[in-house]
Order: C-alpha cells, then sequence, then structure tokens
C-alpha cells in the first residue's frame, strides 16, 4: 500500500495561529520528491490597499477577503497538483469555513491535518516568534482554541502536538495521514 510521500496528495494543514503550521507545513514540502509550500497568508499580504483584517468582529468585507484568500489558496494547490507536484497548502481555516475550504479542492488525494496543540504550547510558540497574532494576555489564544475545538467539524486527522518537535509531526502526518486524514 502506497504511503502519503508516494500518493501525490494535496495536504491541507491548518490551525489557529503559533500552532506551528507554517514550520510543519514546509517540512512536510521538503519530505516529498516534488513538493510545494502554497501559504494562505501570502495572499492576504498581497492586498496592499483596503484590506480588511479578520478580529473577533470581522466585517462583511473582512469576510469576503478571507474567502478570497482560500479560494486563491485552493486553486494555487490544484495548479500545482496538476503539474504534478504533492502539495501542502496551509492556512488558519477553523469553524464553519474548513468543509467549505475542503470541498472547494476538488483533486484527490486530499488530505486535512488539523494541528491542535493546547494553549500553553501555542503562548509558549507564540512568544518565539517574529510576528505577533495575539494579545499578551492568554484571552486571545483562549478565544481561538475555544473556536478550533468547539465550532471546527472534525474532519481529517487532529493532532494535539504540544509535546512534540516540527520533525516528530511531521513523522506523524507521513504515517497516519493518508489513512486518517484522506477526506472524500
Amino acid at each position: 500500500m502506497a504511503g502519503l510521500l508516494d500518493a501525490q496528495p494535496i495536504v491541507l494543514v491548518t490551525g489557529i495561529p503559533a500552532a506551528g503550521k507554517s514550520t510543519v507545513a514546509e517540512a512536510l514540502a521538503q519530505r516529498f520528491d516534488r513538493g510545494v509550500h502554497v501559504k494562505g497568508d501570502v495572499f492576504r499580504r498581497m492586498v496592499v490597499s483596503g484590506r480588511e483584517e479578520m478580529t473577533a468582529e470581522p466585517s462583511a468585507e473582512a469576510w469576503d477577503q478571507l474567502r478570497l484568500r482560500y479560494r486563491l489558496g485552493a486553486a494555487t494547490a490544484e495548479a500545482y497538483h496538476d503539474a504534478g507536484f504533492s502539495v501542502v497548502v496551509q492556512d488558519v481555516v477553523v469553524g464553519e469555513v474548513l468543509e467549505p475550504y475542503v470541498a472547494s479542492i476538488t483533486r484527490r488525494p486530499l488530505v486535512v491535518v488539523v494541528l491542535a496543540p493546547g494553549t500553553d504550547a501555542v503562548a509558549e510558540r507564540e512568544a518565539g516568534r517574529g510576528k505577533t497574532a495575539y494579545r499578551d494576555d492568554m484571552s486571545g489564544i483562549a478565544a481561538m482554541d475555544r473556536g478550533l475545538r468547539e465550532a471546527t467539524p472534525r474532519i481529517g486527522l487532529w493532532l494535539d502536538t504540544s509535546d512534540q518537535t516540527a520533525e516528530e509531526t511531521v513523522d506523524e502526518i507521513v504515517r497516519r495521514g493518508l489513512a486518517e486524514g484522506s477526506v472524500g
């Protein structure tokens, strides 16, 4: 039976900010003979004027821009996949938007991986990175974590990566992703 590294998949890696998505997605993409890492945040940063950020109370325009970002991420992943690459697309896709995002990717195999470390691990990772997604207190992390755990459909492979290095997480995705994370 072929494993993840032989399957030419599209792998969607998601989770809350500072869950380790970028690091894990980059390391996973490097494991493939022909691997691509599609970074969803790149599409957000392309908007240099008129960008509406997602907040606790997002505007209609912020939602429109988020959905555009997701469409661009999915289309880019499919274009690379059609050219023969294994693709790891990474973005914050939590809550009710996960199912439509997954449905927008039609190429198979499609593997969904949700990184779900505990809030303490997220806070530690946030403190050690060059960008800031949360305010100084834990309330933002706790709110995002609740949204992930309570409002996100349980599809794909969910991993508590609190006590794992990025390489250990990638090893687990390679080992379990195709069997446990594949979606129809």
